[in-house]
């Protein structure tokens, strides 16, 4: 599966957040990293001001470094995470 930098595919990575325990939120920072991510409150920060390239590619981190409840996800974005994981294992 390729990464595919469009507005329809941030769409499926912020319906897995809405699906999971963590709140993703867009808001004006400071983050070095273009997101923060409070891991005790599970919120995920993400810089707004960002271009739909540079959201995809924090989104793609932050779900990296979290641990998201499979149980808790549809069966389509369950096999888009499962996708997901697997280019991370190539790298």
């Amino acid at each position: 599966m390729d990464v595919r930098y469009t507005k329809q595919f941030l769409h499926k990575l912020e319906d897995i957040f809405a699906e999971s325990d963590y709140v993703l939120r867009y808001e004006k920072g400071n983050f070095k990293a273009g997101y923060c991510v409070l891991k005790d409150t599970k919120i995920a920060i993400v810089n707004k001001y960002y271009t739909t390239d540079g959201k995809i590619n924090c989104l793609l981190e932050i779900l990296k470094s979290i641990q998201i409840d499979l149980n808790a996800l549809s069966d389509k974005n369950k096999k888009l995470l499962n996708e997901l994981y697997q280019i991370k294992l190539e790298l």
